[in-house]
């Protein structure tokens, strides 16, 4: 939960980006806090605000707003569902949990098809605090036009084979998913989220 005032500190650990990303957050009161993010080099650099919008007991749930600056630079939309552990230990005395909902808007892509280098993709995540220092956060959001959902897993995806195009048409032509070997907003591996967290704490406050 935020508190007005204080500033935590840490850094972020990405299959996203190689470089760890340095970030703070700050809060503008009991409920609202504001967080930026700065990468090297500026792939992964953005900002973000989060709202409390429900609480009870070990529960709260939480909207975000933010923007990532990247190859395929993205807003994103979550709702977070936090819930805290019954038993706290010395080891980690957070012992929190949540799952979010997310909407991922790409507006300009980094492969223009012709029509629309737009990619709205929509999916799930789920993290956790493992101790004081370190944090996890999986997830996954799929862009629906540019391939079956249920071939997310399917290592050949190959939208010009023949088989794929009897089944699904040759729409999917339109949305490739690398270009001269980089990953363009409509692959599956833009979608993909890894991340580890490290925690520095509250920055001191001055005494006046």
């Amino acid at each position: 939960m935020p508190e007005k005032g204080e500033t935590n500190m840490g850094f972020t650990f990405s299959v996203e980006n190689v470089i760890p990303v340095i970030w703070a957050r700050h809060g503008l009161g009991q409920y609202t806090d504001l967080g930026i993010r700065v990468g090297i080099p500026l792939s992964g650099t953005g900002i973000d605000l989060n709202r409390v919008l429900f609480k009870r007991d070990r529960k709260w749930d939480v909207f975000n707003v933010a923007y990532n600056l990247a190859p395929n630079s993205s807003f994103d939309f979550t709702y977070y569902k936090f819930k805290g552990a019954k038993q706290i230990t010395k080891k980690n005395p957070f012992g929190v949990a949540w799952t979010g909902y997310r909407c991922m808007l790409i507006p300009n892509g980094s492969y223009d098809n012709g029509a629309n280098r737009s990619s709205i993709r929509f999916g799930m995540l789920y993290g956790r605090r493992l101790s004081t220092k370190w944090g996890f956060e999986v997830g996954y959001f799929h862009d629906f036009r540019s391939m079956p959902f249920s071939k997310v897993m399917t290592s050949n995806w190959d939208p010009s084979d023949t088989t794929m195009v009897k089944e699904y048409d040759s729409s999917y032509k339109n949305y490739p998913h690398k270009v001269e070997g980089w990953p363009t907003q409509f692959s599956r591996s833009t979608g993909f989220s890894l991340q580890f967290f490290m925690y520095l704490g509250p920055t001191k406050k001055k005494k006046k």
